[in-house]
């Protein structure tokens, strides 16, 4: 699938508004927490925070932000990989992978050569050079979840 467009807000702030909302939607998280943290990436000339959309006819398909910490105890693991999520009808088109490429390309031109993520999957981002850390304790969980990292 070719027919989309990955997309750096900074760079299209018209599309702030409908990336915030369509992140909240997909994650829960309260709507200003995304909306402060893309308008802090398009004021700020530092490499964090940083957010992505994947647009296909005008809708966002996909999406992944860069933020300072992902809601873990490890805050000295950073900066991190957050909300990277694909619609289930856009799955297995490698726009997951472009999405992570893409904003590890951007973190290595800014001087950034080591990413985080904290996910409960267990195959998915080794496809993409990302490798199990350690385990670490999420915010409000109870379970741990797994740490990967990936250095560019």
């Amino acid at each position: 699938m070719e027919n989309y467009k990955i997309t750096r807000i900074h760079e299209h702030k018209k599309l702030k508004d409908a990336a915030a909302n369509w992140f909240h939607k997909k994650w829960g998280i309260p709507l200003n927490a995304y909306q402060e943290s893309i308008e802090e990436s398009i004021k700020n000339e530092t490499a964090v925070p940083q957010w992505y959309i994947a647009v296909s006819d005008d809708k966002i398909i996909g999406g992944l932000g860069i933020i300072e910490n992902d809601f873990h105890n490890r805050k000295d693991l950073t900066p991190n990989i957050c909300a990277l999520y694909v619609e289930e009808d856009f799955r297995c088109n490698g726009i997951a992978g472009r999405l992570l490429n893409t904003a590890c390309k951007d973190m290595q031109e800014k001087g950034i050569n080591t990413l985080y993520l904290v996910t409960d999957h267990t195959s998915f981002y080794e496809r993409y050079g990302w490798e199990f850390l350690c385990m670490v304790q999420c915010d409000g969980e109870t379970e741990m979840s797994r740490m990967y990292i990936h250095k560019i």
